[in-house]
């Protein structure tokens, strides 16, 4: 796949500035017409359709000009975690400061699978709309304090006559959660926790995305899109929190 990508960038690219690496992908028949999983459709009508511009297609080997944009990851498989990370790999921008928050990324880009679960997790919970950030934040914030969730179905059983009953598969029905822009500011943990809640969430889930959480609260000290009063108050909760709980074990895989 990153073949494929770094040959279609080739041919975007003056041949004046070609690398070997980039003069060989062009010339050996080997490297041609590599295959990539996530290429869009083939189809042009569908560029011609949607609008889709121009730098966006890119000429075949045999002259034909094709679409060149990745298809993004399926949102009915939404724990399919290769296709995520090869998305993630692609337009994540990591190394970068404008990155995907909470995934974490070595200096091999290699993806912590533990926050890729959660990022996946959060983006099966959470509608696309303008509030979205909000509700990953706190989503993220939540993880990062353990045992809150495990507290709140205890809570939960002891109101209800029916005991909370997670989810887990392989089949899952989730209901994502849409808060309407005026109301988004006063999304909190606590509704955060309904959320989960609701949708039959298994505890160990959100303990195995306890690492996302922290790699969210260190990138947000640096680039916060909340009051820092706010993460320094969870973070605050969090160390307590370790103490009593410890670092929790990871789903195995």
């Amino acid at each position: 796949m990153l073949l494929s990508e770094l040959k279609d960038f080739t041919q975007h690219c003056d041949m004046a500035l070609h690398d070997c690496t980039m003069t060989l992908l062009c010339s050996d028949p080997a490297y041609w017409d590599l295959v990539n999983p996530m290429q869009g459709p083939e189809d042009l009508s569908y560029a011609e359709k949607h609008h889709i511009p121009s730098r966006f297609l890119r000429v075949k080997d045999d002259g034909t000009t094709a679409l060149r944009v990745m298809r993004t990851p399926d949102p009915n498989v939404p724990f399919d975690l290769d296709q995520i990370a090869r998305y993630a790999l692609i337009f994540g921008r990591p190394g970068m400061e404008n990155t995907w928050q909470g995934i974490a990324v070595d200096f091999a880009y290699r993806m912590h699978w533990q926050t890729l679960f959660r990022f996946a997790l959060c983006r099966a919970l959470c509608a696309n709309s303008a509030g979205k950030t909000t509700l990953v934040c706190w989503m993220a914030l939540v993880m990062a304090c353990l045992g809150m969730y495990r507290e709140a179905i205890d809570a939960f059983n002891k109101v209800y006559d029916d005991p909370f009953a997670a989810q887990y598969g392989p089949q899952l029905t989730i209901t994502q959660v849409h808060v309407p822009d005026n109301k988004v500011r006063n999304f909190s943990d606590d509704d955060t926790i309904r959320v989960l809640l609701y949708n039959c969430i298994p505890v160990e889930w959100v303990d195995h995305a306890y690492t996302y959480g922290v790699v969210y609260l260190e990138q947000q000290f640096h680039h916060p899109t909340m009051s820092l009063d706010i993460f320094r108050e969870v973070d605050d909760e969090r160390l307590e929190r370790l103490r009593m709980y410890r670092t929790p074990a990871a789903i195995p895989q």
